[in-house]
């Protein structure tokens, strides 16, 4: 199932409440990866009560059949008054989406900064806290170790990727250039994160990779990436 099918049986489905339908994420930055990618949507309508979430149900089951996220769901009120609640998501989308159906919210809405840094360094530590302990549930083999990297870089790279702008006032798309750019601001490597992305590309084989090595320096260079954000708070 495509985004537009999806945004076709939506219309079906919601008739005139239905407001407006965002394509967001890898597939409007050029970085999807058909084996670690998939489709995010968001879905604002008029109003979502029981009988409107009860019309979409099936339709997000079978969306979630295909590998696919639910579509992250909104009434337009509450969307307008949730940009100091999630400055780093709607900020990334406001830049980069594609609109399926009805009018473009993101364009419109007004998203304020003052809650970025809390944010960040809220993400920042409670995703390290989460690497942890998923770690804890994992036998250590350099396969799970690796997989479980490679699932938690983009996150990581979304949040550096907010982080950079406090340096910078235009951000690259992709979010391996912004982590770069991030690069140049701070007092600590990020080798590790293009290590990473090579090893998920397909780049360079897990044999030939100190897979232990790489999560440590992972979990090092996170934990100092919060803290700097955190200095930037005390500034």
């Amino acid at each position: 199932m495509t985004p537009e099918n999806f945004t076709d049986e939506l219309r079906r489905l919601l008739g005139e409440s239905l407001v407006s339908v965002v394509l967001y994420g890898s597939a409007t930055t050029g970085e999807r990866s058909a084996r670690y990618s998939d489709y995010n949507v968001m879905v604002v309508c008029r109003q979502l009560g029981l009988e409107e979430l009860e019309k979409i149900r099936p339709l997000a089951t079978r969306w979630a059949d295909f590998g696919n996220p639910p579509p992250l769901l909104f009434t337009w009120g509450i969307l307008k008054n949730s940009s100091d609640v999630f400055p780093i998501e709607l900020l990334d989308m406001k830049e980069n989406h594609v609109i399926l159906h009805g009018e473009d919210v993101l364009k419109r809405l007004p998203i304020s900064h003052a809650n970025l840094r809390f944010q960040l360094e809220h993400e920042l530590k409670g995703k390290l806290i989460q690497l942890r302990e998923r770690f804890l549930l994992t036998e250590g083999t350099d396969e799970q170790l690796a997989e479980l990297l490679i699932a938690s870089l983009s996150t990581f790279q979304v949040l550096l990727r907010g982080a950079l702008r406090f340096f910078e006032v235009s951000v690259p798309v992709r979010k391996r250039k912004a982590v770069e750019r991030f690069a140049l601001h701070a007092s600590f490597e990020l080798a590790v994160f293009d290590e990473i992305q090579e090893l998920k590309d397909g780049k360079i084989e897990l044999a030939m990779v100190n897979v232990r090595d790489l999560f440590e320096r992972f979990l090092e260079t996170v934990e100092r990436a919060g803290d700097l954000i955190h200095e930037i708070g005390n500034r």
